[in-house]
């Protein structure tokens, strides 16, 4: 599988993103060519080889003119809203689908600095976003993505950084409030330098288009892209991206995934309460749930409560148990996930869409039926879970329209 991987060892920004694309291989021509079409002038784009602590990378430089204007109208702040921002985006002749994904990025921002600032997103004022530089880069991201059309985009975790940053709204310490609020449900880490590493600009890409955080991983490394900061720093300010080629279920049948195991014994919640608390788990990102009986202190009945969790997920459901049980604790266990690779068809016939996951091992091959696809047509139909597997699996051998 064609793999675009991002290693965030020395964070990220939207600069860093840029070089390390085209240092990939995205045309530099081609890029400014496409940014063109935001219908913008007082800009410039360059890229310049250069190297930090002996790595060497490209850096993106954009370069604006004194005479700079507006995006949209002259008021009296230096501002962008996010509505001038995103009129300007869809007036553009790029592409829908670049259109739609550096509006994505933009809104994620968007909803980050109005929930700072305590106003609506529509009307939300950008500071170090709003400016034409960052513009170029959110945009530049998203033209180069659309140009290297990735099957499937991974990152490592994400460093921060540490100290302070002087940003518009005051001095705070790292990481901005903007950034804070991207980042989460994504792994991250702090103090490996003493600056700030990630940028809201930064954030926001990779919170968008990454389909997995991975720490172990089995691939063939095929290319490899530095993008420069601005920092020269005693540990190098470089964001490296990556083409891999995972290797196919025909080349190793196995999937094994890192994943962590919270554990922890209740006695003192209602049967309402525990079902409540699986689903909000659940809708938090757990792998899986589970609750087995168990004989506790003082010869208590209670439940043994589980959950498979990612990195990725992690905090968010360390803190859901927290808030929906009265847990004071629980066991963490970092545990290697084994299972076959799974391929996935889907398909719409008669009885509405339908999808269906196989397994291969050697000659033995399994495959299921999705239960919501089964539990819809079963409801609609009032007939039974496996006559509704039979209807669709019937349109499923029929339909010349397999998607």
């Amino acid at each position: 599988m064609k793999t675009l991987h991002f290693e965030c060892f020395a964070g990220i920004s939207g600069d860093m993103t840029l070089g390390a694309l085209v240092d990939l291989g995205v045309d530099p021509a081609f890029l400014k060519g496409e940014l063109t079409k935001l219908g913008l002038s007082g800009w410039d784009l360059s890229f310049v080889r250069a190297e930090r602590n002996g790595i060497t990378g490209m850096r993106a430089l954009v370069k604006l003119s004194e005479s700079t204007p507006r995006l949209i109208t002259k008021t009296e702040h230096s501002h962008h809203s996010w509505r001038e921002i995103r009129q300007l985006i869809e007036r553009s002749t790029l592409s829908d689908s670049t259109k739609g994904l550096a509006l994505r990025i933009f809104e994620r921002i968007a909803i980050a600095e109005a929930h700072v600032h305590g106003k609506n997103v529509e009307e939300v004022g950008f500071h170090e976003v709003g400016a034409l530089d960052s513009i170029i880069d959110i945009v530049g991201a998203a033209v180069c993505l659309e140009a290297l059309a990735p099957e499937r985009v991974t990152a490592s975790e994400i460093e921060l950084g540490g100290g302070t940053v002087t940003c518009a709204h005051g001095v705070l310490p790292v990481p901005a409030p903007a950034t804070l609020l991207l980042c989460q449900g994504l792994p991250v880490r702090t103090g490996g330098f003493d600056k700030e590493m990630t940028t809201p600009t930064g954030a926001a890409i990779l919170a968008e288009i990454v389909d997995e955080f991975v720490t172990v991983d089995r691939f063939i490394e095929r290319k490899t892209g530095y993008g420069l900061g601005t920092r020269k720093l005693s540990k190098p300010n470089v964001l490296r991206v990556s083409w891999r080629e995972t290797l196919t279920p025909s080349a190793d049948p196995w999937l094994t995934e890192e994943l962590i195991l919270l554990h922890t014994n209740i006695d003192d919640m209602t049967g309402e309460a525990l079902g409540f608390l699986m689903e909000e788990l659940l809708a938090c990102g757990a792998r899986d749930v589970t609750m087995t009986p168990c004989t506790m202190k003082k010869s208590r009945p209670g439940i043994i409560v589980e959950v498979l969790a990612d990195a990725q997920h992690l905090d968010l459901l360390r803190r859901t148990l927290f808030q929906q049980s009265t847990t004071l604790g629980f066991r963490e266990t970092r545990v290697s996930r084994v299972s076959l690779s799974r391929q996935e068809t889907s398909w719409s016939g008669k009885w509405g869409q339908a999808h269906l996951k196989t397994a291969t091992l050697e000659n033995n091959t399994k495959s299921k039926l999705e239960y919501e696809d089964r539990a819809r047509v079963a409801r609609e139909q009032k007939i039974s879970l496996t006559e509704a597997e039979n209807l669709l699996l019937g349109d499923h051998l029929s339909s010349d329209n397999h998607e």
